[in-house]
């Protein structure tokens, strides 16, 4: 039993090997065949047969027993006639479904279906993986699986049932689901086969469409009496035993997702088949993740429809929430699937998308503040309520109480930030971006320069810069830029044709503003302005610089200005006491 899933070798009258439960390079694990254990003496890790399939591939005790006791011949006691007939029915389509699973096998090897096994080749699989997922094909002859399961001794009746054989509506003979296409053997956790996944080869490896009508990349096995596609997950029975070896547990979207994520060293990856995340599929992402605080990776497009889709996850998941029972959110690069990154970019690209991973709880705050303006009383308290609305749909009061508490903190840290922290939030979540300091790359922090603090007018001309070479912070300084006081009434103007221009309705970037100033007859000011930010001057308006040293240098020079200007106050002040 052991020696199915690890190489032993014989020392004495026991067998020895690398422990499965630990990393080693010294053999420190010992299966006793007489005394009927197992044990390691370097992390201790010990049992019997039962045991051993508990801990390696994270079954429970049952489903251990059932596994041993087929090996053995033998059938585990049911409770009534029923479930006997139940277990007896079970059994034959089981044993249906991985003859089946053999044939499309065979049926990939033979000489006619090598442009279907290049192709698969060019996806970057190797025989190995093939062999490991029981990758096969399902030729176009429609009668070719239905005659060798007869031969099998398996009726139509069984077929249908088992769902890769369909009941003709015309009359005629019963016909394979499944022609001209790639199969995926859909496995339950045990490893047992239970479905299949077809896709269609690439257009100039399969015959043209009938009257034009394409047909669908993938299809699936229809719901029966060992499959529900709600409740079931591609991968799960590999994706077991990695996450007993401690692997993070991944959900990606389709079949070849999954095996591109295996064959790179991700074997915790999982996929849906062919529906958003269910309730079920969530319990068993939890169930199959040993340690203490199960928390798998949702993995998403970057796109809009992989923000849709993670939604539809985050609804899902927060009634379902209990203590140590949650998920993170990763999205991937635009355009990319993990299939696709891997084999462009590697392994190591889709380890820095898992581990930009963001809690739940962040996810949800994006969410509920994407798109809103914060800037009145009344579009505050209707952010405040939608959060107390989502809250609430936690079942469970404890996780309830912590979600409530750490939104309301973010909402609190918002609303007590400083009038420019505060609006650069209110831009950002309206165009969907989420916080600004998550997305800028760290740079050096750039002060403003000791001559910019010693003259107040080159302060002035150095925002002015900063504005017309990084527009998309108007949002956040319109307030400081409409109470900017330019002594140069040409400077003035301009300050205030950049306030009509970047007011309107339409955002304009660097080059359009530059564009419609010059047009506006403000060339020569442009230049003066410019000059502030020529090579050579360590300044943070400069166009390279990002964002949020824009917006730190722009609030310290703003600091500067008002420090100047009490301190003119207070002198006239003084003056007038004077007298």
């Amino acid at each position: 039993i052991i020696g199915r899933k690890m190489k032993l070798t014989r020392a004495g009258r026991e067998f020895k090997g690398c422990c499965p439960f630990h990393k080693e390079k010294s053999p420190s694990f010992y299966v006793n065949d007489d005394k009927q254990f197992y044990h390691c003496f370097g992390c201790g890790a010990h049992g019997d047969a039962v045991g051993f399939l508990t801990q390696h591939d994270n079954l429970s005790f049952i489903e251990a027993v059932e596994i041993l006791a087929a090996q053995a011949g033998m059938q585990v006691p049911q409770q009534s006639p029923q479930e006997v007939e139940k277990a007896r029915k079970e059994k034959d389509i089981y044993g249906l479904t991985d003859a089946a699973a053999n044939f499309f096998a065979e049926q990939l090897q033979k000489p006619e279906q090598r442009e279907a096994k290049k192709y698969l080749i060019e996806r970057g699989m190797s025989a190995e993986m093939m062999a490991s997922f029981r990758i096969g094909f399902a030729p176009a002859d429609s009668q070719l699986l239905r005659k060798h399961l007869k031969a099998a001794g398996y009726t139509d009746a069984q077929m249908i049932e088992s769902g890769v054989v369909r009941a003709s509506d015309r009359g005629k003979e019963p016909y394979s689901f499944f022609r001209e296409r790639i199969i995926f053997p859909v496995a339950d956790r045990r490893g047992r086969i239970v479905a299949f996944g077809g896709r269609i080869l690439p257009e100039h490896m399969r015959a043209p469409d009938r009257d034009g009508q394409k047909p669908p990349k993938y299809i699936n096995s229809s719901d029966s009496p060992l499959f529900h596609k709600g409740r079931m997950l591609y991968g799960e029975s590999h994706a077991r035993t990695a996450a007993a070896e401690g692997q993070p547990v991944i959900v990606v979207e389709g079949y070849m997702d999954v095996m591109a994520c295996f064959q790179a060293g991700f074997r915790g990856a999982v996929a849906p088949l062919g529906t958003a995340l269910t309730e079920e599929q969530i319990v068993s992402l939890w169930k199959m993740i040993p340690a203490a605080h199960k928390a798998p990776v949702l993995c998403f497009d970057g796109d809009d429809a992989g923000r849709r889709a993670a939604s539809r996850a985050c609804e899902r998941l927060l009634p379902m929430l209990k203590p140590d029972h949650t998920a993170v959110i990763a999205f991937l690069p635009q355009g990319q699937d993990p299939d696709s990154l891997l084999r462009a970019h590697g392994k190591t690209a889709l380890q820095t998308v898992l581990d930009g991973a963001i809690p739940l709880v962040d996810f949800l705050w994006q969410k509920l503040t994407e798109g809103r303006r914060l800037d009145t009383p009344e579009a505050r308290a209707g952010l405040s309520k939608a959060l107390e609305e989502e809250t609430a749909r936690i079942a469970d009061r404890t996780v309830q109480h912590y979600y409530r508490q750490a939104l309301k903190e973010k909402l609190s840290q918002m609303f007590a930030a400083r009038p420019a922290q505060k609006k650069q939030f209110e831009h950002t979540a309206m165009r969907g971006k989420g916080n600004w300091r998550d997305k800028v790359p760290a740079g050096p922090v750039v002060k403003v320069p000791p001559r910019a603090r010693a003259d107040e007018r080159s302060a002035r001309v150095t925002l002015l810069a900063a504005i017309i070479n990084h527009p998309a912070i108007f949002d956040t300084v319109e307030e400081d830029l409409g109470n900017l006081q330019m002594e140069d009434p040409r400077l003035d103007a301009l300050r205030q044709a950049i306030l009509s221009a970047l007011s309107g309705h339409e955002a304009l970037d660097a080059t359009e503003l530059r564009n419609y100033l010059n047009a506006q007859g403000f060339a020569e000011e442009l230049a003066v302005v410019m000059a502030h930010t020529a090579p050579g001057r360590q300044t943070f308006a400069r166009s390279e610089m990002p964002v949020d040293r824009v917006l730190e240098g722009w609030q310290e020079t703003r600091r500067y200005l008002d420090q100047k200007a009490e301190i003119s106050e207070r002198r006239t002040a003084e003056r007038g006491k004077l007298k």
